[in-house]
């Protein structure tokens, strides 16, 4: 605002000087103009001073944006069921870290996990990084995504070169893009920043997809909508898995999980939890249970008796009972038809 007023400024005196030849106050005027450039020139030079420096900032914070972060303590046996998913998974990645030399025709790099939300795909992820030992790259479209022309693009690249580096060194390196969909999904319409990430992202994935180029960096996606995915990126990904909503084996064993460290009564029938929950998600099942322990925390309170050595009653059935009957299942069965539909469309586990 302060350049455009200088220069507004000038080009007024400028004027008057230009219509007004001989007024004894164009010197004036004139003194004026050349403090006025001046000044506009040192504002610029402070706004160039500035953009460097955010500009620097920028790498710095790029350089720690895409660095791997601590793994999530998770192995297979903190997920409940999932065998299939597993199973893909263990010949996808855990097989050729252990055995590259046994896999002439390369291995899948790109892993997709599809499904209902709340059922363990990004658990299954970090469980990957930890059974490989892998370095874990944990990203989603607002952390790659930027207003400056060409970073979004080198933001791309940056991630995929240090995941190569890691490779490099050694030790696996697994790329986590989190809501897939938001960063490579169709779009009605788009802005050129956005392509050109897309097309950086193909790129980068092409150049670990190779099979003559034996490293160990994996892509790992994870999406709640298949359907809006663009078409080439589904072909990048090698690996198509469903993460379905837990069967009854699953339920039970979740259950047993969420239920641990909780106050269960000697009433609690898991086998009733079980049946009543069908339909559920994961992590519905573990909100019933933390909606159950508020219900007897809240009655603590309610009571006379709230000191810190008072504890609340243990959870009996008739809570869980009491909490179901407020609540629905995160999931339609209309939704489920989608995943079924994309899945017999696009399977490949």
């Amino acid at each position: 605002m302060a350049v455009s007023r200088y220069q507004r400024a000038a080009e007024v005196l400028l004027k008057l000087c230009s219509l007004y030849p001989d007024a004894s106050l164009n010197k004036v005027y004139m003194e004026h103009v050349e403090n006025y450039r001046r000044r506009i020139k040192e504002l610029n030079e402070h706004d160039g001073r500035t953009e460097a420096a955010r500009r620097s900032q920028l790498t710095t914070e790029q350089v720690e944006r895409f660095s791997p972060i601590e793994k999530p303590n998770v192995r297979w046996n903190d997920i409940a069921n999932l065998h299939d998913a597993k199973r893909a998974v263990e010949e996808s990645v855990i097989y050729p870290v252990r055995r590259p030399d046994l896999f002439p025709l390369g291995w899948p790099r790109g892993i997709l996990f599809f499904g209902p939300p709340g059922c363990g795909k990004t658990l299954l992820a970090a469980a990957i990084a930890t059974e490989i030992n892998a370095d874990f790259f944990c990203v989603d479209a607002a952390t790659v995504m930027s207003k400056w022309l060409g970073e979004s693009e080198k933001n791309v690249s940056n991630l995929f070169h240090g995941a190569r580096r890691t490779a490099a060194s050694g030790r696996p390196a697994i790329i986590f893009v989190d809501e897939i969909d938001s960063l490579v999904g169709i779009r009605a319409e788009e802005v050129g920043g956005e392509v050109r990430t897309r097309n950086q992202f193909l790129k980068e994935m092409d150049s670990i997809l190779d099979k003559s180029n034996a490293i160990h960096v994996y892509v790992v996606g994870a999406t709640n909508k298949p359907w809006v995915l663009d078409e080439p990126f589904i072909r990048r990904f090698q690996k198509r898995i469903i993460v379905p909503l837990p069967n009854a084996e699953a339920r039970t064993e979740l259950i047993s999980i969420y239920s641990k460290n909780l106050n269960m009564s000697e009433d609690i029938s898991i086998e009733e939890i079980e049946r009543i929950t069908e339909g559920f998600s994961g992590s519905d099942i573990r909100d019933i249970l933390q909606a159950a322990q508020i219900k007897v925390v809240r009655e603590l309170f309610e009571s006379k008796d709230s000191s810190e050595r008072s504890r609340p009653r243990p959870i009996s059935m008739q809570d869980i009972r009491d909490v179901l009957r407020k609540r629905r299942p995160s999931v339609s069965s209309e939704m489920l038809r989608y995943y079924d539909k994309w899945h017999e469309t696009y399977k490949a586990q």
